[in-house]
């Protein structure tokens, strides 16, 4: 049975932006110029790395995959990318019901956290790992929860039947929804909430990234470690 969260990350309070930070290029949000940004990476710094609550004695290794979606556009224009996420099932033990990237602890057979995030991807929602373009990774992130997490970030080609969303499956015991979100949303520091609870006498801080489809009647409520490891990708690619 899932333990419940001592706060409601929903509804704690916002905190004003403490950074002007800039919009990105829409120019550094393509395909050939991610690629180039993970093959020769700039001097940087992530706003978030250790999650500073709920701290675990031993972290485990652990890997989500980040699979950016690559689709054409119809007119022919220039490439759209989304980010491919999923919402977790609500009777897991761990961040059940929150939005995550596919992605789990090290098993003894995967050889490095790209491994780890392929195979995981594979078995959530049924990603074949022949289908992702690995580019590169992000800086490891430790959760409170007990998890070192490398997040792996990888291109995925849409094919042609899949204009909506990728032909996925995903493992009902822990994915209740998969659904992608544009980049170029996620990548506005605009739309990068911070937010601020307390439990227990500790002050929490996060990131959330409100997300909703059109068409839909509620958020996909993104936050935590998934927040902050895309802040950590806008991080990056402004740098």
């Amino acid at each position: 049975m899932a333990l419940p969260l001592p706060f409601d990350p929903r509804t704690a309070a916002l905190l004003p932006p403490t950074e002007d930070l800039p919009l990105l290029d829409p120019a550094r949000l393509t395909p050939e110029a991610l690629r180039e940004r993970f093959a020769n990476p700039p001097e940087w710094e992530a706003d978030t790395e250790v999650e500073r609550f709920w701290r675990a004695a031993q972290p485990v290794p652990a890997a989500v995959l980040v699979p950016l979606v690559i689709r054409q556009a119809a007119d022919g224009g220039a490439a759209v990318l989304s980010v491919l996420l999923t919402q977790r099932t609500a009777h897991l033990k761990a961040h059940a019901g929150q939005v995550s990237f596919p992605g789990g602890r090290k098993d003894e057979d995967d050889v490095d956290a790209r491994a780890t995030a392929l195979r995981e991807a594979q078995e959530e929602v049924g990603l074949a790992p022949e289908r992702v373009e690995v580019i590169g990774e992000l800086p490891p992130y430790i959760t409170g929860t007990g998890f070192v997490v490398t997040p792996v970030v990888g291109l995925v080609q849409a094919h042609a039947d899949e204009a909506v969303a990728l032909a996925l499956t995903p493992e009902p015991c822990e994915v209740a929804e998969i659904f992608e979100v544009p980049l170029a949303f996620l990548m506005n520091p605009a739309n990068h909430q911070q937010r601020l609870a307390q439990a227990a006498g500790l002050d929490m801080r996060y990131f959330s990234m409100p997300w909703r489809a059109p068409g839909r009647d509620e958020d996909h409520f993104i936050w935590g470690a998934t927040a902050a490891m895309l802040r950590n990708l806008y991080r990056f690619l402004a740098a």
